[in-house]
């Protein structure tokens, strides 16, 4: 008896050393607990930048009608349920948003973290408005913190993330105060867009400001606003101040195109829609956007239409124009474009050609396409804004100018293109060859599949609300 009673006091000592002490026993010395902002920070920004690159020229490129794809194209006839080489860009958001807000909660419970509340914020609204405009009803406000929130947040209104305490506008109203308010001396490390220039995150934030009141303006009233952007002058107004990074040349920073092997680079060529805008223009960018194709007699370039049918419609690569050689042998003239000066001067052309601010919108849409060919290394031909590219060009009108000079500089930028075209109908894109959206071009992307599993009560609710998760429920600033 008193054997047994010995045996289960060992077991009993053994098992209580091992649960006091299995937190210390089984955690690794060498493995760090949290990770420092100044890594996140820079890893946020390249990751996003990165990824949204690579998005911009294999699906976004398709959607606004840039280029198109030989094959792997169920996507580029719309059928976006059935993202193939790219296309499901709704991962790379919240990857991104969960990392930057705990770059955002450091900032807050560390005085030394102070400084990263500001370009946190910024990025937090940011990235916020890539995902609502292209989605629609998303998960925001519960989501992005689901270790000490919950994993299965609501979908909130697009309007609601738009213009609500701790939404979008609301974040960068916050986060230009919180570098106002920033007094420490501990620099920004890990900014691989400013390098660490705190002024030059307001000017940013004031872009966006502008542009996301551009993006509303149907529905609500932005002309103040925007006026007092404008009179104050604290946005991005030149090139020197984009905010940008910029690709190399080698692994493991090159564009992602130049390391993927070539035939999935010659997958996608030049679409026969910015064939027939870039030569009507008499567009010198075509020459730094694609190369002459193969079969060509002299330095011309042929486009494809959109969306063929690869399985019954054979084409030979040699009678299209491949993507230039910056986005492949020399991708150290790229950059992953997160807000240009070419953008604002855009964006304040057009408030100012619809009367939201008191402005020359000819001056601010000359001095657009002059920063954007800039931008894309491409000499200004001396005569492209007094002919075919005129602010007043006959055939035509200065809505249909800024935005199809804004269409035509976004070039692998994200979706932006087709944002714009949405927002907008412009530029005239085409039907695409052998649709699978019954002959409609979308105007939101699709939650994806993993949105259904994961979070299936909510996503149920969103799905009602967008006719069945449909490609073609307009969003709420494009009703």
């Amino acid at each position: 008896m008193k054997k047994h009673i010995y045996i289960l006091a060992i077991f009993a000592i053994i098992f209580a050393s091992c649960t006091t002490d299995f937190e210390e026993i089984n955690t690794n010395p060498n493995a760090p607990v949290a990770v420092q902002p100044n890594l996140l920070l820079r890893q946020v920004l390249y990751n996003f930048g990165e990824n949204m690159s690579y998005e911009g020229f294999v699906a976004g490129d398709l959607l606004a009608q840039h280029r198109t794809a030989l094959d792997f194209n169920l996507f580029d006839r719309h059928d976006l349920k059935s993202p193939q080489l790219g296309g499901n860009p709704w991962s790379i958001f919240y990857t991104n948003l969960r990392d930057n807000e705990i770059i955002l909660k450091q900032s807050k419970e560390t005085p030394a973290f102070a400084v990263y509340e500001g370009p946190a914020l910024i990025l937090k609204a940011y990235m916020a408005a890539g995902l609502t405009d292209l989605f629609g009803d998303v998960p925001y406000f519960e989501a992005f913190n689901g270790i000490e929130g919950t994993v299965t947040p609501v979908y909130d209104l697009q309007e609601d993330i738009y213009q609500n305490e701790n939404g979008i506008l609301d974040n960068l109203d916050k986060g230009v105060a919180a570098i106002n308010a920033y007094t420490g001396s501990i620099p920004l490390e890990g900014d691989i867009i400013y390098n660490g220039n705190l002024n030059r995150w307001i000017q940013f934030a004031n872009s966006l400001k502008i542009k996301y009141l551009i993006r509303i303006s149907a529905k609500v009233d932005v002309a103040a606003q925007l006026q007092a952007l404008f009179n104050n002058g604290n946005y991005i107004q030149s090139n020197s101040e984009n905010a940008v990074f910029d690709f190399t040349n080698s692994e493991p920073n090159s564009f992602r195109l130049a390391q993927l092997r070539v035939g999935d680079f010659n997958n996608f060529v030049l679409s026969e829609t910015m064939e027939e805008v870039l030569t009507d223009l008499e567009d010198t960018r075509i020459n730094t956007f694609f190369r002459p194709f193969a079969n060509a007699t002299g330095n011309d370039y042929n486009g494809l239409i959109n969306g063929i049918d690869a399985s019954s419609t054979s084409v030979a690569l040699s009678d299209y124009s491949l993507a230039g050689t910056a986005f492949r042998e020399d991708t150290s003239s790229l950059d992953a474009n997160f807000m240009t000066a070419w953008e604002t001067n855009f964006l304040l052309a057009e408030a100012a050609a619809k009367g939201f601010i008191n402005a020359d919108a000819e001056t601010l849409y000359n001095r657009g396409v002059t920063q954007a060919f800039e931008f894309w290394n491409t000499d200004l031909p001396a005569t492209y804004l007094a002919t075919n590219a005129n602010y007043n060009a006959a055939n035509s009108t200065p809505l249909n100018q800024i935005i199809t000079q804004k269409w035509i500089a976004s070039l692998i930028n994200g979706y932006e293109g087709w944002i714009e075209y949405r927002r907008t109908g412009f530029p005239v894109l085409k039907d695409v060859s052998a649709s699978l959206n019954a002959g409609l071009i979308p105007v939101r992307m699709p939650y994806p599949a993993e949105a259904a599993s994961l979070n299936s009560e909510n996503y149920n609710k969103a799905a009602a609300a967008t006719n069945g998760n449909s490609l073609d429920a307009k969003v709420w600033w494009n009703e």
